[in-house]
């Protein structure tokens, strides 16, 4: 709540409902959009309610009058849209171009009289507000009105910059971006047990001073299923392991990390008593009593005044901590965590996510979807282990193709942690600022060892890696004089989320799209322009329009053919490679090469029930991609050119940014319909930035189709090899496996390619 609120219910007698106001985090903009619906929930009485709106729409009126002078100052004139200069207008011309980011000033750098970010958006979204109004209340509710009310609220729209941060437990992922963030409290860090299938989001909060956590929660369905499969598991393991011995004596049997995983799970929530109850017993209400929401399918917000309160209050939904009775993370999808006044996470999101997904179906759709999603990926490991970290170098290597062509990421950040505590021959000594200046041949050794990795390689243009070595530790010291030490390198990472901030400059955009608005409304009050006229404007734009479109049609009919060309060759390849890339995955080797037994087992079951992808904490088997790496790897190259991620250029971008309607020059042909072109010109920056959007998401789905082909193809194989129990039943699976890829290898490479192109077909003709 702010100032405004408060003074108005005072003034109005209504103090008595100062509190409520404040807990619903009304403040001034909410207060003018508070619609009858609303008011009744928060307003229980009768007699205030009356008398609130009574006194709101009093003050409406108030304000559009002030508003409409506004409007008719903004609002080009048909007589004079080329002399007089107007506020928006004038607005624009102070902001910062698009080609030279705007950096946001500190209320102490704006002079008395001049206009900040904050100041121009406020005042804009004000004029834009009352415009709106005006048009809802509008009798003649005209389809230009509904589609003006669109573009109005189109405008309040802001996409948020993804930073996905990967690492292994101990990494140093939660200090990093309490770091980063400045918020010394704000995940939990330390001694805790870490629960990595939780994926926490950290973002700002814009709506009030609170740090807040929206707690979201797998379906009850979901869980349901989870129970019967956990108990199934528990059921057989012991029977499966006596039917199906000869584990080499001395090997590491990591088979059994579900079982641990599992365990944990169940512990977590239920303590003990899980082991003896059924999976009905253990839905009952009595034991989600202190999180109705889950029941209820719905959200749980958590709220504290610190980030040290907040984080007390959420830790037990994202961690196992043995002072808590019960934990209730097993039941967690996801935690939106937000910092209130931080400029660095204004339009950016850091997103902490587990290292391959997770074995629940709605968990790992949405781990996929941000995985895709993001713009920049972290990869954390310790300074004293980087190069030789398995799981951090296995995590790029397993989702670089979600990343890449399946993906928009553009920058790869290996960041190096607790780099204060290495000495310069790369072992761990003492915590020294000095250590901060002796990294530079570990960060070249980390280089050396991206640049082995060719698959990674050919889904990211070659300047999209960088390391960094930092020192979480020594930044977060309170001492100024350690703030101002570049050497930990958290600055470096700072500025970064500084330019991902810089690139989505909402004010511009948003002034930018309430002129051309504007215009359209004074440009259709427009009664002097002939029918004539009209029609030559119209016969021009249509031209224009053909005569571009046709730049596109030309440009990705090439593709088409290249596309084409390398999955030939892709699919003959993949005919003769898949059952020794298959054979490897289904006979895996134990230390010092032996062939692994019966301990492979539970994995390749577990495999075998989820579509041919295995999943723990520590370990990932994916038969498909096993079978389709081939495949994917034929058309990288070619996809990372027709498709680069900072979506700028190729024959798709590339022709889309070069598309214009060539508003300028019709204006000066067509004076009178200066003011409606000048909406055509607004518009045409916003359809491009959609058209690119389209394309990207689009592309997504065509390169991930080509593995998600082969999964289905294989689908019916899997199901009938994971029903094999009785002795011998592992070979049974794997011959079960490797005869229906036998059988099916001559056509299911061939379909696959037929889907990639028919996609690409698609899309191509929803651009024309």
């Amino acid at each position: 709540m702010d100032d405004f609120v408060r003074n108005k219910l005072t003034e109005w007698g209504l103090a008595n409902l100062i509190e409520t106001f404040r807990d619903e985090d009304v403040d001034e903009e909410c207060f003018f959009c508070l619609e009858d619906k609303d008011i009744d929930k928060i307003i229980l009485k009768a007699g205030p309610r009356a008398k609130f709106k009574k006194r709101l729409g009093e003050l409406k009126s108030q304000q559009m009058c002030v508003q409409e002078a506004d409007v008719e100052e903004v609002l080009p004139s048909s007589s004079t849209a080329c002399e007089n200069e107007h506020v928006l207008k004038r607005k624009l011309d102070l902001l910062p171009k698009k080609d030279s980011p705007a950096k946001i000033k500190r209320q102490s750098d704006i002079t008395p009289g001049s206009l900040n970010d904050e100041v121009v958006l406020n005042k804009v979204k004000g004029i834009m507000r009352g415009v709106h109004d005006r048009l809802s209340s509008d009798a003649n509710n005209s389809k230009l009105n509904a589609f003006i009310r669109k573009k109005i609220w189109d405008l309040q729209t802001d996409k948020k910059e993804l930073v996905g941060v990967f690492g292994k437990t101990g990494a140093g992922k939660s200090s990093l971006i309490n770091a980063i963030v400045q918020e010394k409290d704000l995940l939990p860090t330390g001694s805790f047990t870490a629960c990595t299938t939780v994926m926490i989001k950290v973002e700002a909060n814009t709506a009030s001073n609170k740090y807040e956590a929206e707690i979201e929660f797998i379906s009850k369905e979901d869980w349901k299923d989870e129970l019967w499969s956990v108990k199934n598991l528990f059921v057989n393991e012991e029977m499966e392991d006596e039917e199906n011995t000869g584990d080499i004596p001395g090997e590491e049997n990591d088979d059994d990390d579900e079982y641990k995983d599992n365990k944990e799970k169940m512990t977590a929530l239920y303590g003990n008593e899980w082991k003896e109850k059924s999976p009905e017993n253990l839905m009952e209400a009595k034991y989600f009593k202190e999180i109705p929401e889950f029941l209820k399918s719905q959200r749980k917000i958590v709220e504290g005044k610190s980030a040290k309160e907040l984080s007390a209050k959420v830790l037990k939904y994202t961690r196992t901590d043995l002072k808590e009775r019960r934990c209730f993370w097993p039941l967690v999808k996801c935690v939106t965590v937000r910092v209130p006044n931080n400029d660095l996470l204004k339009h950016v999101t850091l997103v902490d996510l587990p290292g391959n997904g997770d074995r629940n179906k709605s968990r790992d759709q949405m781990w996929k979807k941000v995985v895709s999603d993001c713009s920049t990926v972290w990869i954390v490991s310790e300074m004293n282990r980087a190069v030789a970290d398995r799981d951090a170098w296995e995590i790029l290597k397993s989702t670089c193709g979600l990343m890449g062509n399946g993906g928009e990421c553009q920058k790869i950040c290996f960041i190096c942690t607790k780099s204060d505590c290495v000495a310069e021959d790369g072992s761990a000594g003492e915590v020294s600022l000095n250590n901060l200046r002796n990294n530079s041949k570990a960060k070249e050794l980390v280089r050396k060892e991206f640049n082995k990795l060719n698959r990674v390689k050919t889904q990211f243009k070659d300047d999209c890696f960088e390391v960094f070595a930092v020192s979480s530790k020594e930044f977060l010291k309170s001492t100024p004089k350690y703030l101002q030490h570049d050497e930990t390198e958290i600055p470096k990472l700072q500025e970064l989320l500084k330019q991902l901030n810089d690139q989505h400059d909402l004010t511009l955009n948003y002034v930018s799209g309430a002129f051309g608005i504007l215009s359209l409304i004074q440009g259709a009050k427009q009664r002097n322009v002939e029918p004539d006229h009209t029609a030559v404007v119209r016969e021009n734009l249509k031209e224009i329009t053909e005569r571009e479109f046709q730049k596109v049609i030309k440009a990705t009919k090439d593709v088409h053919v290249e596309f084409d060309k390398c999955l030939r060759s892709g699919v003959d390849q993949s005919k003769k490679t898949c059952e020794v890339a298959l054979k490897k995955k289904l006979n895996p080797r134990a230390k010092g090469g032996r062939r692994r037994g019966g301990g492979f087992h539970g994995q390749l079951k577990c495999a075998l029930k989820n579509k041919g992808v295995y999943k723990t904490m520590k370990k990932q088997i994916n038969l498909n991609t096993a079978i389709s790496n081939c495949l994917t790897d034929s058309i990288d190259e070619e996809f990372k050119k027709t498709f680069p991620n900072d979506a700028k250029t190729g024959p798709f971008y590339g022709t889309i940014h070069a598309f214009s309607l060539d508003t300028t020059t019709l204006v000066q042909q067509h004076k009178h319909f200066e003011l409606l072109l000048t909406f055509l010109k607004t518009e045409e920056a916003k359809i491009k930035t959609k058209l690119c959007k389209h394309i990207r998401d689009r592309k997504k789905i065509i390169y991930s189709s080509l593995t998600e082909t082969v999964t289905e193809t294989m689908q019916d194989c899997y199901t009938k090899a994971a029903g094999i129990k009785g002795q011998g039943s592992l070979e049974k699976m794997r011959r079960t496996v490797k005869m229906h890829l036998k059988d099916v290898k001559g056509t299911m490479f061939d379909h696959a390619k037929e889907v990639v192109m028919y996609q690409l077909e698609e899309l191509m003709a929803s651009l024309s």
